[in-house]
């Protein structure tokens, strides 16, 4: 039977608990180290996401959710046995550029070890999909993911590497949003690619998706965000 903790014994064994669970509580609730930490990064913070665009401007919509998202699900065919010829999905890391200087096009940081990148050497051809789920705005306003209010793009095309010329952009868009992504293994052969969008599908509301061209996304503007986050570094 043990014997009951009292005086003395109390105080240093609370002494030596504490820090232990003052560490344990610490990385509990500490976000990970980059964007894709708890909250998905620097649009939550403080309630810092833009407002959404006009959801009757769809080609905005879209931008917007490409730009505000950190990470999406890329689709592709896969070569493995098992499953070969059936769709194959993962989890990426991305970018279209700096906060409120997004270009539209999504980058990715891609290894030849990652089993995605198999199958897009045998088949380029890919879908991604981005939600405005990985952000506060559709808890804010309580939409469940698969809600169509809570805005989410679809977009097919093939993934390419960029030659050296975008690199410095990709690697520029990549690394502001991603910053451990400098201290990954180079061993791993690391590359910058990106998405070349060909066909766009928006679900921002009720009744189906929107069809948005590549070239409506692509000249479309958010001045919203800039706007917003030049309003940020005034206050």
């Amino acid at each position: 039977m043990a014997r009951p903790v009292h005086g003395s014994a109390r105080t240093l064994l609370s002494a030596l608990l504490t820090p232990a669970l003052v560490a344990l509580v610490a990385l509990l609730v500490a976000p990970a180290r980059g964007r894709g930490g708890r909250d998905h990064g620097d649009w939550d913070t403080a309630g810092l996401l833009p407002p959404l665009p006009p959801r009757e401007d769809a080609a905005r919509v879209a931008r917007f959710v490409t730009h505000v998202c950190d990470w999406g699900a890329l689709a592709t065919i896969s070569t493995q046995e098992a499953v070969r010829g059936w769709a194959f999905a993962d989890v990426l890391s991305l970018s279209d550029g700096p906060p409120g200087a997004g270009s539209g096009v999504p980058y990715f940081y891609l290894s030849p070890m990652q089993q995605l990148v198999g199958n897009l050497q045998e088949n380029p051809s890919a879908t991604l999909t981005m939600s405005l789920a990985q952000t506060n705005f559709c808890r804010k306003h309580g939409f469940d993911p698969q809600s169509p209010l809570c805005a989410h793009i679809i977009l097919s095309g093939t993934v390419t590497k960029v030659n050296e010329t975008e690199a410095d952009v990709a690697k520029q868009s990549l690394f502001i949003r991603h910053p451990e992504m400098k201290d990954w293994p180079s061993s791993h052969n690391w590359f910058f690619a990106k998405l070349n969008i060909t066909n766009i599908w928006l679900l921002d509301y009720f009744g189906g998706p929107k069809i948005v061209t590549p070239e409506e996304y692509y000249n479309a503007t958010f001045q919203e965000v800039k706007q917003h986050l030049a309003d940020l570094t005034t206050q």
